[in-house]
């Protein structure tokens, strides 16, 4: 997923059918560099893991969180799109 529209009622669905919830969901971004902060704001009480990219340019950022509901997934996705240059993979 990026930062195109995407079809929320499609990706709720999908989530629905992946499992009971709660549960355990990896969430994956690629920002610029300098916008890692951004990323973790999102996530205040989780523990984000950062690799820089081999040039520098680019940081992956990898957040495990327990969410109660697909919705809440959406709704994180959904601020993390006005991250400018974020890249949800």
């Amino acid at each position: 997923m990026d930062n195109k529209k995407f079809d929320k009622e499609n990706f709720k669905e999908k989530l629905e059918a992946s499992g009971e919830f709660p549960q355990l969901y990896m969430f994956k971004f690629i920002v610029p560099n300098g916008k890692e902060n951004e990323v973790a704001a999102l996530f205040p009480k989780h523990e984000v893991t950062t690799k820089a990219s081999s040039g520098g340019k680019y940081i992956s950022a990898t957040i495990q969180a327990m969410m109660k509901d697909p919705d809440q997934i959406i709704k994180i996705y959904e601020e993390a799109s006005e991250i400018e240059g974020l890249i949800s993979l």
